[in-house]
């Protein structure tokens, strides 16, 4: 049995050790794992998926180049992948006696630019659903970020997490965060599921630097307060800041242990001095505390300097919490959704008259002609278009996502948000998200099962470009329900 899978069944803390590969840190990242353990934690490395660059070394060939096997947990992000990039590497990965993936939708492939050449995500949704057919016993981890501070993003997050417990999840590991009441939120929300998964926590120490590097990092939320009291620090010394630094990280994993996570996906430690400054910090601050209270006295006193300002972990003006309701669709957003849905029901319901006629309309011989499929394609694109910004994916999916084309998303994500939305903003700045908006619509309009309940496929390479008006009249044709959740075809 792997380490992970031992340690998350008997309920044991257990450390991941994230790296991103560089060939100038393999060295000392071997060095460091030989260690094997963090306050006797075992320790395993989680190894990322081109973080630093689309040119990264990646999973399987970093695991491949270490002069020693040491116990891995590879991560597989799917910007510009396809099902078939996931199932090479699934074929892969058998060969190297892997059986534990962390599945990724992934942040902005670099170079991407809307507009451009698209660019295709694998959401993570859909890469579960897929590892988990394909390889039914492997241990699979998603992600979740909890750290979201407007209602929409927030919610969302949520309801495709629901999404990814259902997809096959076997636990989850947080974004990068700090806020200790988001981490208590996402805590209580997986205990209030039918069958609640661990969950691991992804921690850095924070100093004037690294707050500089995360605020281009999408997702992570890094706010005024918290980066003036880490410049405050620094302005004493680099000495004494990265001191303070050691000892919040070391705080934070206590109390992270207080709150029930099943471990921590430790980043920012590249050395072995790190790690024992770490280790040393922990055993300080555990021969001290022996309450939650206690902890909480401490964790306040980590984020004060004298005289300084408090220190808040959220965004001005924008601190939402899980369970609080207050948004509503706009009038022209309800009304959006509910002539949609009255235009579904007449043209693709396949009980109506109007319906049965346009099925057996589409369905005619002349369509499947190259010449009348590349007509069909044009119509289908040229009606859809303005209504809701179709780019004829060949598999529309519309009435599952409240007829928001999920091609309007720059990553084309149809089950859910990425993690890398700002207060309800696109990780491209560039819009809002879609499915901040499809939260709010669902919220109006009484449909948020919608957004927790149907589990949606990704769309196939081979498939694109194409009319989605034949095949779903033809599967409607035999009185079956589609075969994959979310082949529907509004206009």
């Amino acid at each position: 049995m792997n380490p992970l899978k031992q340690a998350l069944r008997e309920r044991q803390f257990v450390c991941v050790m994230e790296f991103v590969p560089k060939p100038q840190r393999m060295a000392a990242f071997e060095t460091l794992m030989q260690r094997g353990q963090l306050c006797g934690w075992p320790m395993l490395a989680g190894i990322a998926d081109r973080v630093g660059s689309n040119l990264d070394l990646s999973p399987l060939d970093t695991y491949s180049a270490l002069s020693r096997p040491v116990p891995v947990i590879p991560h597989f992000s799917g910007k510009d992948r396809e099902r078939q990039d996931l199932l090479a590497q699934l074929e892969r990965m058998d060969g190297l006696g892997l059986d534990q993936l962390l599945l990724l939708t992934g942040d902005r492939l670099h170079g991407h630019v809307p507009g451009e050449r698209p660019v295709r995500y694998l959401e993570s949704v859909a890469a579960l659903g897929i590892v988990r057919q394909a390889r039914p016993d492997w241990l699979l981890g998603a992600a979740l970020n909890p750290f979201k501070y407007r209602e929409e993003e927030g919610g969302a997050q949520y309801f495709k997490a629901q999404k990814k417990l259902a997809a096959g999840a076997d636990f989850f590991i947080l974004q990068l965060g700090f806020d200790m009441a988001k981490y208590r939120e996402a805590m209580d929300w997986m205990k209030r599921q039918p069958t609640p998964r661990p969950m691991l926590a992804c921690i850095m120490g924070l100093t004037h630097g690294r707050a500089k590097m995360l605020e281009h990092v999408a997702g992570v939320t890094v706010s005024p307060s918290m980066r003036a009291l880490v410049a405050a620090e620094e302005a004493v010394s680099k000495a004494f800041a990265q001191e303070r630094s050691v000892s919040r990280l070391a705080l934070q994993i206590i109390g992270l242990q207080w709150l029930g996570y099943a471990g921590i996906n430790l980043s920012g430690v590249h050395e072995l001095e790190q790690l024992l400054a770490l280790e040393k910090a922990l055993d300080s601050w555990n021969g001290k505390i022996r309450s939650e209270e206690e902890w909480a006295i401490a964790w306040a006193e980590s984020w004060r300097m004298p005289e300084g300002p408090p220190v808040s972990f959220h965004p001005p003006a924008s601190d939402w919490r899980a369970g609080e309701s207050q948004v509503q669709a706009s009038t022209r957003e309800k009304l959006r959704y509910h002539l949609l849905s009255a235009f579904h029901s007449q043209f693709f319901s396949r009980s109506t008259w109007l319906s049965r006629a346009f099925g057996w309309a589409v369905r005619r011989p002349m369509w499947s002609t190259p010449t009348g499929a590349r007509w069909l394609h044009r119509l289908e694109r040229k009606v859809k278009r303005p209504l809701v910004g179709c780019d004829t994916c060949g598999s529309c999916r519309l009435e599952d996502t409240l007829y928001v084309c999920p091609e309007t998303c720059p990553k084309g994500l149809a089950n859910g948000p990425c993690g890398g939305t700002r207060l309800n903003r696109c990780e491209f700045g560039d819009r809002e998200c879609i499915h901040s908006f499809k939260y709010r619509t669902a919220k109006s309009v009484g449909q948020t099962a919608v957004l927790t309940d149907r589990l949606i496929p990704c769309v196939e390479v081979g498939g694109r470009q194409r009319s989605s008006w034949p095949g779903w009249f033809e599967v409607g044709s035999e009185g079956n329900a589609p075969e994959q959740v979310g082949s529907t075809a509004l206009p």
